[in-house]
């Protein structure tokens, strides 16, 4: 369920979507947003966190085949920390961005957070990344478009990714 619609992201009339995005990235971003109802929810009417956990794979996936425009797989999802509860009734918004690319890799990161609707308060939730690979038509690994963001914050996330990349060969290596 998407709670915003492109034309009121794309003409700037949405404060959240302004702040959350830079127009020129937004083809390696996607903004996801779910109501959580009782389903989601255990008997005290909190949100089941491997609920959340999909709906963060769904959004991550999106931004990956968006960018490599053929069938992409999650390799890995880094260590993911519940801040905060999320309650039935709470709007769910998944904001997911493209960080960084490899040869058949991609990292995409995604910030949760839940909006309680009757007062707007709005709580980080979660952050994760996750790193998908690009499969080819007989389901090997094959190569993706170089990225080279073109703003400051896009610049950021592909440095940080870029650290945590290095730090994973270095603690893989030892």
């Amino acid at each position: 369920m998407v709670a915003l619609t492109i034309d009121r992201l794309v003409n700037g009339q949405c404060n959240l979507c302004q702040r959350a995005f830079q127009m020129s990235e937004f083809k390696c971003q996607v903004l996801m947003s779910h109501m959580m109802l009782p389903p989601n929810a255990n008997p005290d009417g909190h949100i089941h966190g491997g609920d959340i956990m999909k709906y963060i794979d769904d959004a991550a996936s999106v931004v990956a085949m968006k960018h490599a425009r053929t069938t992409v797989v999650t390799a890995s999802i880094d260590r993911l920390d519940f801040h905060l509860p999320v309650y039935i009734g709470n709007l769910l918004v998944l904001k997911a961005s493209l960080n960084a690319t490899g040869r058949t890799s991609m990292e995409i990161g995604v910030r949760v957070e839940a909006e309680d609707l009757r007062t707007g308060v709005v709580s980080h939730i979660a952050s994760a990344y996750l790193t998908f690979v690009a499969l080819d038509d007989n389901k090997r690994p094959t190569g993706v478009p170089h990225y080279e963001p073109d703003c400051e914050a896009a610049i950021r996330r592909r440095r940080k990714a870029q650290e945590r990349k290095e730090c994973y060969f270095r603690n893989k290596e030892s």
